[in-house]
C-alpha cells in the first residue's frame, strides 16, 4: 500500500509540473514575454502539431527514425549481450576489460561522428552505426556487472548437478542477472535514441532530427517546436514502456 501511495505521489508531482510549464509557456506567449521568434505561442504550436500528424511527410521521417533506432538497438544488443556475457564468465576478463568499456565508455563519441559519416555515408547506414556504437556501451557493461555479481553458490550447485553450459545460463545465470540487463537495455535504448536524434541534426537528410534542423533554419519556429514537442512524447513513451519491462522483470524475480 505504501509503494501504491508513493507512486500516486510521483505521479501527481509529475503531472503537476507538466501543467505548470505548460501554464507558464501559455502565459509568456499570450503576453508577449518572449519573441515569437524563439519561443511561439501555445496555440500557434498545437495547430502546427495537429497538422504535421496528419502529414505524410511527417510519418516518413518518422518511419526513418524508427527504423534506425530499431536496427541500432538490435545490433546493440546482439553485440553487448554476447561480449557482456563472455566477459562476465570470467574474472580476470572483468578486471581487464569492464575499466577499458566504460573508460571508452566516458570518451563523447559525438567527436567520432565525422568518422561514422566518413566510413558509412550521410544516410541512414551512419545513423545506425552510430547510434549502435552508443547503446552498446550500457548494455554490455550493464550484462558484465549482472553476469560478474551472480552468487558463486548457484554456480557451484548447479555445476555440481551437472548441469551444461546452456542449461547454466537458461536456469541460472540469465534469471540471476536479467534486471540488470534489462537496465541495460533500457539506458542503451534511450541513449541510441538520443544519439541518433542527434546525429541526424548534425548530417542528416532525412528524420525527425533533420527536420528539425531544417524548420530551424527556415525560421519556422511554431512548426519546429511541434516536432519537439512530438519527439518529446516519443521519448517518454519509448521510457515508461522500456521502466515498465524492467519493473515486472524486478517483481518476477521478487516472486521467485
Amino acid at each position: 500500500m505504501k509503494t501504491a501511495k508513493f507512486d500516486w505521489q510521483a505521479r501527481a508531482i509529475q503531472a503537476a509540473f507538466v501543467i505548470m510549464v505548460i501554464a507558464l509557456w501559455y502565459y509568456v506567449g499570450r503576453n508577449g514575454l518572449v519573441s515569437p521568434i524563439f519561443l511561439p505561442k501555445l496555440p500557434n504550436v498545437l495547430e502546427k502539431f495537429l497538422g504535421i500528424v496528419q502529414s505524410s511527410a511527417f510519418y516518413g521521417n518518422l518511419g526513418v527514425t524508427l527504423f534506425e533506432l530499431v536496427v541500432a538497438v538490435a545490433i546493440a544488443s546482439t553485440c553487448g549481450l554476447t561480449i557482456g556475457y563472455l566477459v562476465g564468465r570470467s574474472r580476470y576478463a572483468v578486471v581487464v576489460f569492464e575499466p577499458l568499456l566504460a573508460s571508452v565508455f566516458a570518451v563523447p563519441l559525438v567527436v567520432f561522428l565525422p568518422l561514422f559519416i566518413l566510413f558509412f555515408g550521410i544516410g541512414i547506414e551512419s545513423k545506425i552505426a552510430f547510434g549502435a556504437a552508443y547503446a552498446f556501451f550500457p548494455i554490455a557493461l550493464n550484462t558484465i556487472g549482472g553476469i560478474s555479481q551472480v552468487d558463486p553458490r548457484f554456480v557451484t550447485v548447479a555445476r555440481s548437478m551437472g548441469a551444461s553450459e546452456r542449461q547454466m545460463f537458461r536456469r541460472v545465470l540469465l534469471p540471476a542477472a536479467l534486471p540488470v540487463i534489462v537496465t541495460g537495455l533500457r539506458i542503451g535504448c534511450t541513449i541510441g535514441f538520443l544519439a541518433i536524434l542527434g546525429s541526424e541534426m548534425i548530417a542528416g537528410l532525412r528524420g525527425l532530427g533533420s527536420r528539425i534542423v531544417y524548420l530551424a533554419e527556415g525560421m519556422n519556429t511554431a512548426e519546429m517546436f511541434a516536432y519537439i514537442v512530438f519527439v518529446i512524447i516519443l521519448a517518454l513513451i519509448l521510457n515508461v514502456t522500456l521502466s515498465q519491462m524492467q519493473r515486472r522483470f524486478g517483481e518476477r524475480r521478487g516472486a521467485a
